[in-house]
Parts: C-alpha cells; sequence; structure tokens
C-alpha cells in the first residue's frame, strides 16, 4: 500500500477518533480521588516534572484537537474581529492588546483536559493572515486559566505544562523554520525553547473537526525553559518590546521590559545597570574597564555565540531590525543577563531592504541597535564571535549534517503539510512546500560557503 494510501486511512481513522472524543465534551466520569475523567497526576496535576518525552516528542507528528461549542466559538471569532479593527489602517501599529482566552476542552492520545484557556496569539502573523480569512492562526494554550470559575481545574496542567504556544508557521512554505532554528540554538548552546510538530484540529461547535493544519508547539520561556535550561526560574525574566527594547539612547523606556516572572515586583534595577554600563563613558576612555563592567552585568560571550548563529541562518525578524522575539534572564546562578532568542518563523530568509537580514560583519547595524556594534567593534569579542561562526558551520549547521535533518522532517511531515487545505494553509500547494525544503537545503550550503568567505 503507497504512503499516499497511508496517509488517507489514517486521516480517516483520526477523524472518527475525534467525532468521538467530540461526542462526549463535558461528560464527567467518577475516578478514584478526582471527579473529572481522565484525570491523572502524571497527565493533569501540577505535582508532575514536565515530561519533555511525550509532549515534545521528536519522533511522530503529534495531534491535539480543541473542541468548542457554536457559543465559545462565535465568541472568539468576535474576539479576534474586534482585536484586529484596533490597527486597521495603521501600518506597522502593534494590536492594541491580547487577544482573550475562551474555555474549551482539549483532547491528546485519547484524554481529555478541560476548561483549557485558548486564544489568538502574535502581531503581524496574526494580523496578516486574520485580515486575509486565512484561519490557521497562532494559538496560545493556558492550562489553568479557568481554574476560578471551575476549582475542578485547579493547577490543571498538560504533562507538567501550564503554558505553551502554537506557531502557525506563517510566511513559511517549508513549515520547518520554527522548529529547527530552535534546535540548532539549543545544539549549539544558546538557550532557546523546545518545539515539536503538531496537526491541530478543532471542532467549532458543530461536531466535525476540521484540520487548522501543521503547526510547531513552541515551550514558553517563562513557564517550563527556565528551569529546564537554568535549574532555576527564580530570577526576573523580561520579554522586550518597544524602543526600549533597542537599548539605544533614543526612547530608552523600562516600560517596554515586561516582566514574566517576579511580577508582582517593581524592580527593574538589572536591565538599568545593563543600560548605564553599555553606554558609560569608559567604552571609549577605559575599554577595559568596560568590559570588565559588560562582563559583570551582561553575558557576552552568550551574546556573542548567539550572533554567530542568528547572522548564519539569516533572521531578521529580531534585535538589529526589529524591536522583539527575544527575551532576557537575569541568571542567579551567576547574576548574568541572558539572551534568548524567541520567534524564529523568518530565520534561514535573508529578506530585503529594510527587512534585510544582518551581514557576518554587522557593519551596516548602527549605534541604534547599541549592543551590536559596541560589543563587535571590541577585537576580543569579534574573535569570540569568529570562533562562534566557524564551529557552528563545521558542527551544527554542517550542510551535509543539515541536508540529512532536512531530509528527515520531510519524511515525518510532508503528509501533515499535503493534507493542509484552502482557508487553512499557508502554502500554495504541496509543490510550494516540496520546493521550500528544497531551498533550506540549498540555503545552508550557500551560508557554508558564505561564512567561509567571511572568516577567510
Amino acid at each position: 500500500m503507497n504512503s499516499f494510501k497511508i496517509s488517507a486511512l489514517k486521516t480517516v481513522f483520526l477523524a472518527l477518533l475525534t467525532l468521538s472524543l467530540a461526542s462526549c465534551k463535558k461528560e464527567v466520569f467518577v475516578a478514584e480521588g478526582y471527579s473529572l475523567a481522565d484525570w491523572s497526576s502524571a497527565t493533569h496535576s501540577n505535582e508532575a516534572e514536565p515530561n519533555y518525552a511525550v509532549v515534545f516528542n521528536q519522533d511522530k507528528v503529534n495531534r491535539i484537537d480543541f473542541v468548542l461549542t457554536t457559543e465559545e466559538y462565535d465568541a472568539m471569532q468576535e474576539d479576534l474581529a474586534d482585536l484586529l479593527s484596533s490597527s486597521s489602517g495603521q501600518q506597522g501599529a502593534s494590536l492594541s492588546r491580547t487577544a482573550n482566552y475562551f474555555a474549551v476542552d482539549m483532547f491528546f492520545n485519547g484524554r481529555q483536559w478541560y476548561d483549557v484557556g485558548l486564544r489568538y496569539k502574535g502581531n503581524s502573523s496574526l494580523k496578516s493572515a486574520g485580515s486575509q480569512g486565512n484561519n490557521k492562526l497562532p494559538l496560545r494554550i493556558k492550562m489553568d486559566y479557568f481554574e476560578d470559575d471551575n476549582p475542578e481545574i485547579l493547577n490543571q496542567r498538560f504533562y507538567g505544562f501550564k503554558d505553551l504556544s502554537l506557531s502557525s508557521g506563517f510566511n513559511d512554505q517549508s513549515l520547518m523554520r520554527e522548529k529547527v532554528a530552535a534546535d540548532l540554538f539549543r545544539e549549539f548552546g544558546v538557550p532557546a525553547a523546545q518545539t515539536a510538530f503538531y496537526e491541530i484540529w478543532i471542532d467549532e461547535g458543530d461536531g466535525t473537526p476540521k484540520y487548522y493544519g501543521l503547526y510547531t508547539l513552541v515551550e514558553v520561556v517563562f513557564d517550563t525553559m527556565l528551569d529546564k535550561m537554568f535549574s532555576s526560574d527564580n530570577g526576573n525574566c523580561y520579554k522586550p518590546d518597544g524602543d526600549g527594547a533597542t537599548f539605544s539612547t533614543s526612547g530608552f523606556d523600562l516600560a517596554d521590559f515586561e516582566k514574566k516572572t517576579n511580577e508582582a515586583e517593581a524592580d527593574w534595577s538589572d536591565i538599568q545597570e545593563l543600560y548605564d554600563v553599555l553606554h558609560s563613558s569608559d567604552r571609549s576612555s577605559n575599554t577595559e574597564q568596560w568590559k570588565s563592567n559588560m562582563e559583570s552585568v551582561f553575558d557576552v560571550d552568550g551574546f556573542m555565540k548567539y550572533l554567530a548563529v542568528n547572522n548564519t541562518i539569516q533572521n531578521w525578524d529580531t534585535y538589529g531590525n526589529m524591536t522583539h522575539n527575544y527575551y532576557l534572564y537575569h541568571d542567579p546562578a551567576d547574576d548574568l543577563i541572558k539572551w534568548i532568542p524567541w520567534d524564529n518563523n523568518e530565520a534561514f530568509n535573508s529578506g530585503r531592504g529594510p527587512r534585510a537580514a544582518i551581514s557576518f560583519e554587522m557593519s551596516e547595524v548602527g549605534n541604534d541597535w547599541p549592543l551590536i556594534p559596541y560589543l563587535s567593534d571590541i577585537a576580543e569579542y569579534r574573535a569570540i564571535y569568529d570562533q562562534y561562526i566557524e564551529d557552528f558551520i563545521n558542527g551544527p549547521f554542517l550542510p551535509s549534517k543539515m541536508d540529512s535533518e532536512y531530509a528527515a522532517w520531510d519524511a515525518m511531515i510532508s503528509a501533515s503539510a499535503a493534507s493542509e487545505v484552502s482557508g487553512y494553509t499557508f502554502l500554495n500547494g504541496i509543490s510550494s512546500y516540496n520546493s521550500a525544503v528544497s531551498t533550506l537545503k540549498t540555503h545552508a550550503s550557500q551560508r557554508f560557503v558564505a561564512a567561509q568567505n567571511y572568516l577567510d
């Protein structure tokens, strides 16, 4: 039996399974110690450690079903319409607020989670797709958002995870960029979230699940990643966005550094200290002192490693071009602020014009993005950056390795990509997907050569 028939049979089977699950929405079976069906410590409670092997299974395309009532679905769409209208006519404007959460039922591997908070997320990806009537929109999950309304789901978790993000693959015909970029960052020692491929099916209230397409499930930085990567989540975690996120002297504002941990403590002194050291007069009058001060507050080595990876794979949608898509974490272990990349759907893309990816030389980056020129102009730091580029292209990003990885991911997700349908996809047919995967392979080879030329 060929792969297309197998895929079709699999789709039919999963659709029938989902219909069965949808029919038992809100149905309650009393289990010992619990009043909700399927509830167990390992799968639903906050007692269990995050189960990465299950939630971020790397060996298959996973599947999540969301089941809504007609009223819930209609309310969610009304909220989306209101959200999109708030920035209509404003070119490049950010949305005025985040979308609201709605209580839905969630199914995974035959188990049900109850009154899960689900909302739309994102900015440009949400505005562009939403205004075009494309229903494949990025989503955010909060497992216990409605615990005050339903005390039975107090501290509800998804195998130990409270918050999760679903990236829709906006502007990515390969559907791989978000995942592959995060994997490369982590493999090279740059802290980054875990990811996995998921098919998302949504019952909008009529009892018929719709295939919303292949998504990338992304671990939320301030939920589980900090403890996983740094062995502690007690430090201040920030999600910068806005002029202040450039760290330039023009428009710097601590209000642009949204706190994601320790929110009750009105203390941004660590960010202020980094800014003050960065712009101190020592940079021109006493370089060694400036370097020492910078290294006492900021993980300079980690930032140069991040730049080496980001500039090699080419990701224009972040610091140096855009005032978002990174986190900062003040790590209690060494008292340094660490750089964490985020939102990589535009990676492996040279961009163009004002949205062109930063070159290896970084000479086009001005002092309005001071972290890059102030550090890279130091010969010692430039040498570290160069060495990291060499190590990266001859290790995690070696073209032969990337060719094999892209081929493996292609074999895993191609059937899910081929199953996407009009109105729930960014693909222009399966041929566009195949072409995009081929382009990724070519890109790896071209960047290897470009990096060698730069180093020479």
